[in-house]
């Protein structure tokens, strides 16, 4: 047998006899202590041995990165997120905190072009069909490194089989329904089994996905641990099917941390959207810079926006009155602005707020209306009634985002939010609206906010932006200090100040100078886990112009995490 960290996808059986007692706070314990929350003792009965304290800050921890209500008790929410399909590794591996959202498991290929076989296939699925999904899990990951995966025979890097029960590596499956898959490390050989029990499946909502799995375990396979990153494949919690999927870049980074990024060819990049044929990469695949582009003069006049989105592909939009902008890491795309209504057809100018959910579809917002997209096509019968589609939002917004902490949708108006959960009856609960200032930092008011691509959160107002750290619940306190100028950060206008700017707001310590959308969320099926986001390393500069403020890593303090959200899940709750 091998003796490795075996990394699988699993749904967790808690039996009431793993125990000398039964109950809640025993299943909790042992799901504690297999995925590396609290130390596990010799003796089976270590339950009666752990210190409450110690209990309750490892079911916090637990709760904090599965982007739960952090309340340090086994409540029944908890217990269903320790129940979720999810990989067996330990969430945490070794004695140190994480200080990236990624996580490398400490083991790596040291050549890039490997070799694979399938030894054994599965039952039920067609022998051509699982190779073409095993090359595409593979092809996620080299995609954006100079790896490549090559079939072959013989002895190969990674092996994979479809195993039932014991098959001889001392983690037998156990038929459907509970493990998925397991992999190893690189340093451990890197194989990958799949139990032959489950319903594979291909393109479907039915069954496990067969492309999904492959490719969270390949991951394992080439050296990476679990991120905290909910939207990451390498998340610990099996999602179901995605049609949309793509790699997030968390899993870029990840990845590239330990194979460096892609040279041999263009990197695969964001594909266009459909109306957008304007060429935004030089011949070498590198974002133009702002010395390359020209910035727009109206934005820089006025960069007062109405509404900031991330498209579906993954491309960053802002809209200010009929007329739309696409950004790229440091300024605005050559070729813009277009209008809005040629780039999405039967949508009007002036919209409130916008954003892309994880169904894949674009919800505008404007006075009491509200539309959705599926790419840039209207996706039905287009504008309905926020009061029907949205039940328990107000009209005329000042922004909307689907915010990471979480992976609820938050709508803001003048001085208050709200909290918006489609699989929930009712969507709003009757604590809401409850006051922005409870967002530490954020002025009321507020004209446009969105979760960029980098992960980061950020608000706009007026001519500046703020960037807020998800895990202090606060405004990033780096330097230069927020707000800062979206013109020059956002827009490439390099008139613009560079630094703090100054703000009217006076409050909190600023600084000087038809059917409902719940419904349309159930009709996809999409039943993904949540996990709370780590936060990256930060360079106390913040400074470079390279990374314009918007995506500079962060510091985190896992005490302090622990401590701010736990006051945070009291007041949004």
């Amino acid at each position: 047998m091998k003796l490795a960290v075996l990394v699988c996808f699993a749904v967790l059986c808690l039996s009431e006899d793993a125990f000398t007692a039964s109950g809640s706070n025993n299943n909790a314990l042992f799901y504690l202590q297999k995925f590396g929350y609290i130390e596990k003792k010799s003796s089976e009965h270590s339950a009666d041995l752990l210190d409450e304290r110690s209990y309750t800050k490892a079911i916090k921890d637990f709760q904090n990165f599965a982007g739960l209500e952090v309340t340090g008790i086994a409540d029944d929410e908890t217990l269903k997120a320790m129940d979720l399909p999810r990989c067996g590794v330990k969430d945490k591996i070794g004695t140190g905190e994480r200080q990236k959202r990624y996580a490398l498991q400490g083991s790596r290929w040291k050549v890039k072009d490997l070799t694979y076989k399938i030894s054994k296939y599965p039952r039920k699925l067609e022998k051509k069909d699982v190779d073409k999904e095993i090359y595409r899990a593979f092809s996620v990951w080299s995609d954006f490194t100079d790896l490549t995966f090559t079939p072959s025979k013989g002895q190969v890097h990674i092996e994979i089989r479809f195993e039932s029960g014991e098959h001889g590596d001392g983690d037998p499956f156990d038929g459907p329904g509970g493990t998925l898959a397991h992999a190893y490390f690189p340093v451990f050989g890197g194989d990958a089994h799949f139990d032959n029990s489950e319903q594979w499946s291909i393109n479907s909502y039915r069954g496990t996905n067969l492309f999904q799995v492959a490719a969270h375990e390949f991951g394992h396979s080439l050296g990476l641990s679990h991120s905290d990153v909910r939207e990451a494949l390498m998340a610990p919690f099996y999602r179901g099917y995605d049609p949309t999927f793509q790699l997030h870049i968390d899993d870029v980074q990840g990845i590239q941390a330990l194979y460096g990024k892609k040279t041999k060819n263009n990197a695969p990049g964001i594909p266009e959207d459909d109306n957008d044929d304007d060429d935004d990469f030089d011949h070498e695949g590198n974002t133009p810079s702002v010395s390359k582009v020209n910035p727009d003069e109206s934005l820089c006049k006025d960069p007062k926006i109405d509404a900031i989105f991330n498209s579906p592909e993954g491309n960053t939009y802002v809209f200010k009155g009929n007329k739309y902008w696409r950004l790229t890491e440091e300024s605005v795309a050559p070729g813009y602005p277009k209008l809005i209504s040629s780039g999405w057809p039967g949508l009007t100018g002036n919209i409130d707020a916008a954003f892309t959910y994880k169904n894949g579809k674009t919800y505008f917002f404007k006075g009491s209306k509200y539309w959705r997209y599926k790419g840039r096509k209207m996706d039905g019968i287009y504008p309905k009634e926020i009061a029907e589609g949205f039940t328990g939002i107000p009209d005329d917004l000042d922004a909307a985002l689907v915010w990471s902490g979480n992976g609820k949708i938050y709508f803001y108006k003048g001085f208050k939010f709200w909290r918006f959960d489609p699989t929930q009856r009712p969507p709003v609960k009757s604590t809401y609206p409850k006051m922005i200032s409870n967002w530490e930092g954020l002025p009321d008011n507020l004209d446009a906010a969105f979760q960029w691509t980098n992960g980061y959160t950020y608000f706009f107002k007026g001519n500046a932006y703020y960037r807020f750290n998800d895990r202090a619940f606060a405004v990033d306190a780096v330097e230069p200090k927020f707000p800062r100028a979206t013109a020059y950060w956002w827009f490439g206008c390099t008139d613009a100040p560079k630094g703090t700017i100054g703000t009217s707001e006076a409050r909190r310590g600023w600084l000087l100078d038809g059917e409902s959308f719940s419904g349309e969320i159930r009709d996809t099926q999409d039943a993904a886990a949540h996990v709370n986001p780590d936060m990256p390393e930060l360079d106390n500069s913040g400074s470079e112009k390279n990374h314009g403020g918007r995506h500079k890593p962060l510091p985190m303090s896992i005490l302090v995490t622990l401590l701010t959200l736990t006051i945070f899940s009291f007041l949004i709750k």
